[in-house]
């Protein structure tokens, strides 16, 4: 990170001349770099777009994973051991494999070069959620369903009004470590959404990277740019991502 603020405060011929290691003289120390990032247009449209998958995703994200994590705990039905195991499977598979066929159900299903192309796979391909509400859950009497059925609450009901808001830990810890990675992701946007009006804030960075644009001290200011909400975010949270995370894992 140090490198990397120190080559963002340095002109092109200190970035040439001297150490990455050091740090640019004060009276050499320029904020050129970031001024050139903030006056590009794309910038703003990076952290749209950016938004609206990363809230979009993050929606689907708890609803379906603390419903399927509910049903999975406190429900017994045929096949269950398999749909477990099939969970499983795809989170041990690893994405690159699975790309081709992935690419296609994308491009069936009109999804290519629109939002919707990271939005679904975000929701589908990453089941780490599963994991957590399923610990999370599991350290939650089932008196408390018991008690909330007998009162007269529907099995709807008792998710909607016991269950989720129990869950607020758990979905802080989602939310938090799937925005960092959804945030962080390049592979998928640059892929899937190769038109400039769906840049997001990692594809943004590619114009600072290539042979006629590029500059290693202006591609320094973006990453410091884009880098900040992750690391804030991360910082101010992680009391909730370890609690989060650990919830579950003894049982008494």
């Amino acid at each position: 990170i140090l490198l990397t603020l120190f080559a963002a405060l340095k002109n092109k011929v200190d970035m040439v001349k001297t150490s990455p290691l050091s740090l640019p003289a004060l009276d050499r120390l320029t904020f050129d770099n970031f001024q050139k990032v903030f006056s590009n247009k794309y910038l703003l449209v990076g952290f749209k777009n950016t938004g609206i998958i990363l809230v979009v995703s993050l929606i689907f994200n708890v609803l379906f994973g603390t419903m399927t994590a509910f049903i999975i705990e406190r429900f017994n039905f045929r096949g269950k051991k398999i749909i477990i195991a099939l969970f499983f499977i795809g989170m041990l598979i690893p994405s690159f494999v699975t790309e081709i066929a992935r690419f296609k159900i994308i491009n069936g299903l009109h999804l290519y070069n629109t939002l919707g192309a990271p939005i679904v796979i975000y929701v589908a391909s990453d089941l780490m959620q599963l994991y957590i509400y399923r610990q999370f859950i599991s350290t939650l009497p089932v008196s408390l369903d018991e008690s909330a059925l007998l009162d007269g609450c529907s099995y709807f009901g008792l998710f909607t009004r016991i269950i989720f808001p129990l869950l607020a830990p758990a979905t802080a810890t989602v939310c938090i470590i799937k925005a960092i990675n959804i945030i962080n992701d390049m592979y998928i946007p640059y892929l899937y959404m190769p038109k400039n009006k769906l840049r997001t804030l990692t594809t943004f960075l590619m114009d600072y990277s290539n042979a006629q644009k590029g500059s290693w001290q202006t591609l320094a200011a973006g990453i410091i740019i884009i880098m900040l909400p992750t690391v804030l975010i991360y910082l101010f949270f992680q009391k909730y991502i370890l609690a989060g995370v650990a919830a579950g894992a003894v049982k008494e």
